[in-house]
């Protein structure tokens, strides 16, 4: 599926020692690689999740449920595209577009679906995907400094968020409807403290890329 050849894995058709192929085979990587399927998977299920979701109003548990199913394998396949194309080489220009799109849409969809359906204020949906799309300009703003890796924090912001909206697409009642407007509040917090950290990243960042640059061109001279 990778479009590896036997040869660059050690001739067996494994992996090399390690767990990672061989520089040859960074090069040989194919679209159709198990990392880039996992991705395309995540973009199709947006639509069926938005499909599933809005059937019968949108409020029908039955349904309901099926669009949890939708958002939790998409979720899923989140934490294993990025690994398996980092573990076993198998990151392509396509797969770095493409996988924080369906990242975000999968993600925009379930926040705008809860908000329409009056599950969920519009403010947290704003709140959220503004600090999404800010912080997504703020990486193209300072790249050509360097890269903003993903944090701890914003890792632990993207697992809450995928629990809180996954809470909130299932038709919960008494203590679990409780709970999860907590999980969602926690979201919410999170959020907001990672993107403001993210920020001051790239300030220090590019402050430091803009340093770099001027020493340099003052050595040139």
């Amino acid at each position: 599926m990778t479009g590896v050849p036997a040869s660059a894995a050690g001739g067996t058709g494994r992996p090399a020692p390690g767990g990672k192929l061989g520089a040859a085979a960074v090069n040989q990587a194919s679209l159709w690689n198990i990392a880039n399927i996992l991705t395309m998977v995540r973009l199709v299920l947006v639509p069926a999740f938005v499909m599933l979701m809005l059937q019968d109003g949108g409020y029908d548990p039955a349904w309901r449920a099926w669009a949890w199913a939708a958002f939790a394998v998409a979720m899923i396949t989140d934490i294993f595209d990025g690994h398996l194309a980092r573990t076993y080489n198998l990151v392509t220009d396509f797969g770095k577009i493409a996988d924080p799109i369906a990242d975000k849409a999968i993600m925009a969809a379930g926040l705008i679906c809860l908000s329409a359906l009056g599950d969920l204020p519009w403010w947290v949906t704003g709140v959220i995907l503004f600090r999404e799309l800010g912080i997504t300009l703020m990486r193209f703003w300072v790249i050509r400094h360097g890269v903003i890796p993903a944090s701890r924090g914003g890792k632990m912001k993207t697992l809450v968020q995928g629990t809180a909206v996954g809470m909130y697409v299932l038709a919960l009642t008494g203590p679990l409807a409780t709970l999860r407007f907590w999980v969602m509040a926690l979201a919410v917090v999170l959020t907001v403290l990672t993107g403001l950290d993210y920020v001051r990243q790239a300030i220090v960042l590019r402050r430091k890329g803009l340093a770099d640059e001027r020493a340099a061109e003052g050595n040139g001279r």
